[in-house]
């Protein structure tokens, strides 16, 4: 059985556990909320005076697990009797020393004042918590290939062109092609949602209760948004300071910066001297394909634990209200992927569309689990290579530039979120709206990291531009992660597309190479 075969029965296993015994499973009794413990006003009836039970806040906005006793319903508010035995490290925050390491305190809450989240199963929490560290160990055995593999494969790619006008070649073509198709995919994401609407398919009680639960994260994302770098500051920090603490803290960009310099300084040495850095380079760049074909064999079980627990936590609550919105997304992304993708690579790279499909597959894949581009990197330079015939200067360059600057299903996604949340709050946009929607959400998706989530910050920063309300991230906060899985799985397609064209467009004969 082929490793991608294993990779599907684990993503499809994975996603049945979530349904039936994650957190939010529509089987398994709800029996535990979470909450901000500074928000949490208790008292001893519903809608009564506080009991003075007063609860410090967490560092880093740190949320407490509530065990959930009973509901009370007065017209449109709403009231959870709920205990909590008090944790060490809520002890030791409390300034006051009143709370003592497992006393409980229990008592009423409103739940709309105090930000709750929706109730969970208890059950469904613990097991995702048992499988959560798989997942986890899984993505960061991966990313800990991705420094090393980058700037060895980086770098002795450009140190074997030996032509300084082929390396300028190569980046005009990648970096024309990334911004042509971020482009076309943010105006099919903005028309998709113009025709259809999605705003209006969502009830004003749905509208209550996502922005209700979703508040305080949709706060954060704005908050690190306003802690983003203006276009310049993003521009000189491509320069590396220190190269070893870039490499340190897996600063794509800079990595991929330093690692173009050097390449290009080898080029301009003695090649007797050169051959040496070369060949160890070299060796580096093997050695580390070798380990991603042993991680490789992890990717099923990896794959179950992290499928496991985006659904779990996701449920199909939140799914049943976005419906519609989520199914425009995933046109748009459809769209993208065979009207815009496929039939590139079948006019320029001369590859069938079911090859390059069938090529790609395995970074798909790992991308929909993983919802990092940066992640899936080891194993999209490995299906360039070996799967597409693309010679490794070109995937070299091109994949890893491709990871960290090319997000065209993230792009697609924001054009669509600030058209679904502008529909929402009954916000009509014009023309000169939906073009200034197109040209942030280019640039902002430039600047983007290869990581899971990173989309939502960008997103508040679109919103901003056009007006429409950044607590309207909170409406879409419940399906981010599950749609970034899609986003991402088209963001590494789009960069094997163009590793493809420009290779076809060097000389080379890219083929699918079946294995």
């Amino acid at each position: 059985m082929q490793i991608y075969t294993k990779i599907l029965i684990g993503m499809a296993a994975g996603a049945v556990c979530g349904l039936l015994l994650g957190p939010r499973s529509a089987l398994l009794e709800k029996d535990q909320v979470s909450a901000l413990p500074a928000m949490l006003k208790l008292t001893d009836a519903p809608g009564g005076r506080p009991n003075g039970v007063a609860l410090p806040p967490l560092p880093g906005n740190g949320r407490v697990q509530l065990r959930l006793l009973a509901t009370h319903r007065a017209k449109d508010l709403v009231y959870h009797k709920v205990s909590l035995r008090v944790s060490e490290r809520l002890a030791l925050a409390d300034s006051s020393g009143r709370l003592k390491r497992g006393t409980v305190v229990s008592g009423w809450v409103d739940v709309k004042a105090a930000g709750l989240g929706a109730p969970v199963s208890t059950i469904g929490a613990t097991l995702i918590g048992w499988l959560s560290p798989i997942g986890e160990a899984f993505l960061k055995l991966i990313k800990m290939i991705v420094v090393p593999l980058v700037f060895a494969s980086l770098l002795v790619g450009v140190a074997s062109l030996g032509d300084l006008r082929r390396l300028g070649r190569l980046g005009g073509k990648t970096l024309a092609y990334f911004l042509l198709t971020t482009f076309a995919a943010i105006t099919i994401g903005v028309t998709i949602a113009s025709v259809v609407k999605p705003g209006n398919a969502i009830s004003a009680k749905d509208k209550t209760e996502l922005l209700r639960e979703y508040k305080s994260s949709a706060d954060e994302k704005a908050e690190q948004a306003a802690k983003s770098p203006s276009a310049a500051e993003t521009i000189i920090g491509i320069i590396p300071v220190n190269p070893a603490e870039s490499m340190a803290t897996g600063n794509m960009l800079q990595i991929i910066f330093f690692a173009l310099i050097f390449g290009i300084a080898l080029t301009l040495l003695e090649q007797q001297r050169v051959k040496p850095v070369i060949a160890f380079f070299e060796t580096v760049n093997d050695a580390m394909i070798v380990v991603v074909n042993g991680v490789m064999k992890l990717a099923p079980y990896g794959v179950f634990a992290l499928v496991a627990q985006v659904v779990g936590q996701s449920g199909l609550s939140v799914l049943q209200a976005l419906l519609v919105y989520a199914l425009v997304v995933l046109a748009g992304l459809a769209v993208q992927a065979f009207a815009v993708y496929s039939s590139v690579v079948r006019v320029i790279g001369k590859i069938r569309t079911i090859d390059f499909w069938r090529a790609a597959r395995p970074a798909q894949l790992i991308a929909f689990s993983s919802s990092s581009s940066s992640a899936t990197l080891p194993v999209t330079m490995r299906v360039a290579e070996e799967r597409l015939g693309v010679s490794r200067q070109v995937s070299s360059f091109v994949l890893p530039l491709g990871s960290t600057i090319n997000m065209d299903g993230t792009a697609l996604y924001q054009g669509v979120a600030a058209i679904f949340i502008a529909q929402v709050f009954n916000m009509p946009l014009g023309l000169m709206d939906m073009v200034t929607i197109v040209l942030t959400a280019t640039l902002a998706s430039i600047g983007a990291a290869g990581v899971p989530g990173v989309g939502m910050i960008t997103l508040t920063l679109v919103l901003t531009t056009v007006g429409v309300p950044t607590t309207g991230v909170a409406l879409i906060l419940g399906m981010d992660r599950i749609l970034d899985m899609f986003r991402t799985a088209i963001n590494v397609t789009g960069d094997l597309s163009a590793a493809v064209i420009v290779s076809a467009t060097e000389g080379e004969s890219p083929r699918y190479q079946p294995q």
